[in-house]
């Protein structure tokens, strides 16, 4: 595993070599106010885009073109930090117990996924995560889930059933959000604000977006949807501290 300035000198070493694609430095869009203010997950659909709430665990699909909420669904996931729509139902991952709002029994007490009903919310099954540990970030791709294995620090790769397929390494910590790519992976790395593609065979780095943490959001959930990139800050940093975000509770987006 590679500490931040190690990656970093990596990419500017392999820039002046030719051998890896440049760092991108997008300008990023305010687009709306998530509807409960800890956007934590989000899932692009051609119906609309998906929110994952990290306090009330509600996923709220909005209107692409004004925000505005067109079905709201209250799940029985906790501490929500990442999201996936795929053969028709919604897959939260539950990171473990909530810690901001009242116990319930459906909690989580470790990383899970649930499979949850759409239009109901109504939870259909759930699964450990692969190796133990808790989990950011889900992605829908080609029939299966991807997911943040925390733990392991790996992506990981599953079918419907959650027998694991493959895993790839990841580069740096506190892996987030998921977007396919082209047999690719973005993936956020939320301490160091960067977006990395990964090649989803091996792991290999084959591009990177570096958001500035003065003026961009800290990314949490992140989707890409007709090539623009969609990204949501949830406002909440590591162990539950307010992360000093000018930006927490957005949704915004960008294009390279």
């Amino acid at each position: 595993m590679l500490n931040r300035r190690e990656f970093i000198t990596g990419l500017a070493v392999g820039m002046l070599a030719g051998r890896r694609p440049p760092v991108h430095h997008p300008k990023v869009d305010v687009l709306w106010e998530s509807p409960d203010g800890h956007p934590n997950a989000l899932e692009a659909t051609p119906e609309g885009l998906w929110v994952g709430e990290q306090i009330t665990d509600v996923a709220y699909l909005l209107d692409w073109k004004t925000g505005q909420v067109l079905r709201k669904v209250p799940t029985e996931s906790s501490n929500t930090s990442g999201m996936a729509y795929g053969e028709g139902f919604l897959w939260m991952a539950a990171n473990g117990k909530s810690l901001w709002r009242d116990p319930k029994p459906t909690d989580a007490t470790t990383g899970e996924v649930l499979k949850v009903d759409s239009l109901t919310g109504k939870t259909l099954a759930r699964y450990p995560i692969p190796g133990g540990g808790g989990v950011h970030g889900l992605l829908w791709a080609k029939n299966s889930l991807w997911l943040t294995t925390l733990a392991r620090k790996r992506l990981t790769q599953v079918d419907i059933h959650f027998n694991v397929l493959h895993s790839i390494p990841v580069p740096l910590d506190r892996a987030h959000g998921l977007a396919w790519d082209r047999d690719s992976i973005w993936c956020v790395f939320t301490n160091d604000r960067q977006i990395i593609r990964l090649d989803a065979k091996d792991g290999r780095v084959l591009e990177a977006v570096q958001l500035n943490p003065a003026t961009d959001p800290d990314p949490h959930g992140m989707d890409r949807y007709r090539d623009a990139f969609y990204l949501c800050d949830a406002g909440i940093g590591v162990n539950g501290a307010d992360n000093g975000s000018k930006l927490a509770g957005t949704i915004c987006r960008f294009q390279l």
